[in-house]
Formats: C-alpha cells, structure tokens, sequence
C-alpha cells in the first residue's frame, strides 16, 4: 500500500528495460512541483512525520521522479509538449477535450487514468481522438510509471500536445509528478468556492487553472473573482481562465494559451 496516500499501489517492477536508457539522465535542476507538494504535505501533518513514514514516502517519489524524468525525455526527443490534467470528478476534463478536438490546429492524444471503466477514452475516440485507458484499480492517481506504460502505445511522432487526463481526485494526483510539462488544474462553479482554500497543495502545482461550468453561476453562490484571489494567494503568478463549453470563445483561450505554451517550447 501506498504510504502517503493510502491507495493500494505496490512498489513497481522497475525490471523492465528502455529503448533510450540515456534518457534517465534528464534533469531539471530543481525537484518536481509535486514532488515538493509531497513533502509540504508531510511536514505540515503531524500524523506523518515520523523518520520511517518519511523514509517510505521518499523511496516512492524518488523513484516516481525518476521515471517521470524518462517521460518528459519521451515528450522532449519527440517534440512533444506534456500536459497534465487534474480535478475533482465532474469538472469537466473529458468534455474540454472533446470540444477542443474540433477547434485546435495541433494534433493532440490522451492518456486517460479512471479506476475503473473505458468510458472516458471510449468517448474521446468517438471524437477521433487517439486515446489510452489506464485503469488503477483502487489507486487514486496517475503515477509516471502508469504514464509510461501509455506511452508505448501512442504514436508521439505523429503528436505535437499529449494530455494525461489524471484521475478525479484534488489531493493524491498533486504529489505525482507524470513527467508532463504542465499543469492544468479544473475547478467548477457547482463544487463551491472553497476548494481552492481547502486544497491548496494541489493549487499551488498549477500552471493554469481553469474555472469551468460558468454558464451555472446565475444558479450558484460562486464568487469568480474572490476564488481567483485565493488562487493568487497560493501561487501569485499562476494562470486563470473562466471556461463555459457552450462559449467557443473561452474555449479558443484555452486552445490559445496551450498553443503559446507550445511554440516556447
């Protein structure tokens, strides 16, 4: 079992072997952003910080970063820019993606991560859009290794976005880096206007956060702008963008900001 967050992933069979060892020696300097909210998340609750948690938690992430850092080496040496989506359940990831599929002008593909079912990437494919089911069993989250195993069956030459739709899930997912680029984290109007306070170590690991299902706020007591304050409480420098699906045109933002991410790269 997973020590940190209690889902029931056993340590991974690290036997298997990779096209491109070389690609392990990719580095970023610094540790991942999740890696980071891991260990904030440890220091700030009492109930596990003890030395032989810790150690536990540290065998785990080291080894998850280890190889998240081989998959950011898929992404780079195909040109690929890696995205990782994260929410609660409902937010709206799958449809996001399904009504981008018709707008972008780059070729995108998904790893879908559920516990259970094929529902999600059945629903992207109907759209034309290559995706991969990673179903976890009882595990609440995508890790690198669940990623990479995705990886291998999808065709990333012929790519220029690849999305990891993570599991609905605003704790686990924040703390397991993926090997993507960004994150992109979902908030929607009917899941109230505390969540951005209540989690914040999975807000401070955004790079942009979409607040979604606005077309709802004349049904809801959602202030916008005071959750986009708390949001820049946490991370001041963090991207915000409103998002109703029937809106092409915050849609287009979307697509546009991804796409200005793209061409940095």
């Amino acid at each position: 079992m997973c020590k940190d967050c209690g889902c029931s992933i056993t340590d991974h069979d690290h036997g298997h072997s990779h096209d491109h060892e070389h690609s392990h020696e990719h580095s970023h300097g610094n540790e991942s952003a999740s890696h980071q909210a891991a260990h904030e998340t440890l220091h700030h609750n009492p109930q596990l910080n003890d030395k032989k948690t810790i150690s536990v938690i540290k065998k785990i992430l080291d080894k998850n970063d280890h190889e998240a850092s081989h998959n950011r080496a898929h992404f780079d040496n195909h040109g690929v820019l890696g995205i990782n989506l994260m929410s609660s359940p409902g937010s709206g990831k799958t449809t996001l993606l399904e009504n981008m599929a018709d707008m972008v002008d780059f070729k995108f593909a998904v790893v879908e991560g559920d516990l259970e079912t094929s529902r999600d990437a059945d629903r992207l494919k109907s759209k034309g859009i290559e995706a991969v089911q990673i179903q976890t069993g009882s595990a609440c989250h995508l890790d690198a290794f669940m990623v990479h195993k995705g990886l291998h069956d999808i065709a990333l030459d012929e790519l220029d976005v690849c999305f990891v739709e993570n599991v609905g899930n605003l704790v686990c997912p924040a703390s397991y880096d993926v090997g993507t680029h960004l994150n992109i984290v979902l908030v929607s109007v009917p899941e109230g206007e505390d969540k951005i306070i209540k989690y914040p170590v999975m807000f401070r690991t955004a790079d942009l956060i979409l607040i979604t299902k606005t077309d709802l706020l004349p049904y809801f007591d959602y202030d916008v702008e005071k959750e986009k304050t708390e949001a820049r409480k946490l991370k001041p420098n963090v991207d915000i963008l409103e998002v109703n699906i029937n809106d092409i045109d915050s849609l287009q933002r979307v697509i546009d900001w991804i796409e200005f991410k793209r061409k940095l790269r």
